[in-house]
């Protein structure tokens, strides 16, 4: 699912935005919802921070009456999510050229002099985005993205075993073949990566593709890079299910 981002600090227009997308989602279908809607910048960066995006979608008004405009702060959400989509809506067009000073490579920069073009850019906007989203899907069914520092790096799932909560705030750890890297993510949400991740404890998610062994009485996993994992009960007769039936 695509998450969309809104920050506008004109109550009036940014209810009006949420309400003109919401029911062209209900009405299209579309795989997507808005996490977060704000006025401040400074909320929407640390959300972006704490929930690292591959993929995204941010409607940013220019003018925020913030110390930081939307053109900067659409520099700021390019280097934490290198493949979102951002849409810059704006009454200051001569603004635009900014966008290549600052390198956001933005999707679209909609004037808000015009509501019906600005409506019809909108729509428009969120349909490039999902085909996008799902052309992108199709070529990653065999890899993950994963935001590792200031990089997106991509990883093969078969040379994934499992992830796990990191002693650092915030952070997991990834394990694969040979080493594990440490990022900022939740452990709920990198579940949601691939259809062969499953949720085998509180503190970890396996790649069912590389599990070699389920020790039942000990509630322990193998990888077939003989890393271990705990699981709890509950997952212990699912995964046993899973493995008698290859």
């Amino acid at each position: 699912m695509l998450n969309i981002f809104i920050c506008e600090d004109n109550l009036i227009q940014r209810t009006k935005l949420e309400t003109l997308i919401n029911n062209y989602l209900l009405m299209e279908d579309l795989d997507m919802h808005i996490a977060l809607s704000t006025a401040n910048p400074d909320e929407l960066l640390e959300y972006v921070t704490l929930h690292p995006q591959n993929q995204g979608i941010y409607f940013l008004d220019v003018d925020l009456n913030h110390q930081m405009d939307g053109i900067q702060l659409g520099a700021a959400i390019r280097d934490l999510c290198i493949d979102g989509k951002i849409i810059f809506t704006t009454t200051h067009s001569e603004k635009a050229p900014l966008t290549f000073k600052y390198k956001v490579e933005a999707m679209d920069y909609i004037p808000k002099d015009d509501p019906q073009d600005m409506t019809r850019r909108i729509k428009e906007a969120l349909q490039q985005a999902q085909k996008h989203y799902t052309s992108e899907n199709k070529v990653l069914t065999d890899k993950i993205r994963l935001k590792v520092g200031s990089q997106i790096r991509v990883f093969d799932l078969s040379d994934i075993m499992f992830f796990e909560t990191s002693p650092a705030q915030h952070k997991l750890i990834l394990h694969l073949t040979n080493g594990s890297v440490e990022f900022y993510g939740k452990i709920t949400e990198v579940e949601q990566l691939s259809e062969h991740f499953i949720r085998v404890h509180k503190s970890f998610v396996a790649n069912q593709q590389t599990i070699l062994h389920v020790d039942q009485k000990k509630r322990i996993l193998t990888f077939i890079n003989n890393e271990t994992c705990l699981v709890s009960i509950r997952q212990i007769s699912q995964l046993n299910h899973t493995f008698k039936s290859k």
